[in-house]
């Protein structure tokens, strides 16, 4: 009866400790892959938007770019003159991303893009979907920053 007892509480013990063990490589791969999506993200952003080469950029996109900027096309056509817009107009662009959050296959960057050296620049927020660790969607909300605010808080 003893020994029943004792291989009971065993049996108990283990199921316990295995219920309270870590859940193993899922979280870890999940993990890694929302990591790969920032960097893949912070990469597309860098070669694109600062350095104005579409084709580098584009690497991080996929066989499909949805873009819900409403003055933007679709594709990466539609990306290709967005950057040779900026490389015409706007040769001296700069974008520097504040701050990055990532929630599965959504990478978020806020960012102060400043077309005009000297300027304040647009305060935005730039949202990319990824799948297989390549960005298929873009939405963005861009608003500019002013001279002055009610508070002193900053936008950034």
């Amino acid at each position: 009866m003893q020994r029943m007892t004792l291989a009971a509480l065993a049996a108990a013990a283990t199921l316990f400790l295995a219920a309270c063990a870590p859940m193993g490589s899922g979280r870890q791969d999940a993990s890694a892959q929302q990591e790969a999506n920032r960097r893949a993200v912070l990469a597309f952003y860098e070669k694109g938007l600062n350095q104005k080469d579409a084709d580098a950029a584009l690497q991080y996109v996929g066989n499909r770019y949805v873009q819900h900027n409403p003055t933007a096309a679709d594709g990466p056509e539609g990306f290709r003159k967005f950057i040779a817009f900026l490389r015409e107009k706007f040769p001296n662009s700069r974008s520097e991303i504040k701050r990055s959050f990532v929630d599965g296959d959504y990478v978020i960057l806020h960012v102060n893009a400043i077309r005009e050296p000297g300027t304040r620049g647009s305060a935005i927020v730039d949202i990319f979907k990824l799948e297989n660790g390549k960005i298929v969607e873009h939405w963005d909300v861009v608003q500019p920053v002013p001279e002055t605010a009610a508070n002193k808080n900053g936008m950034f």
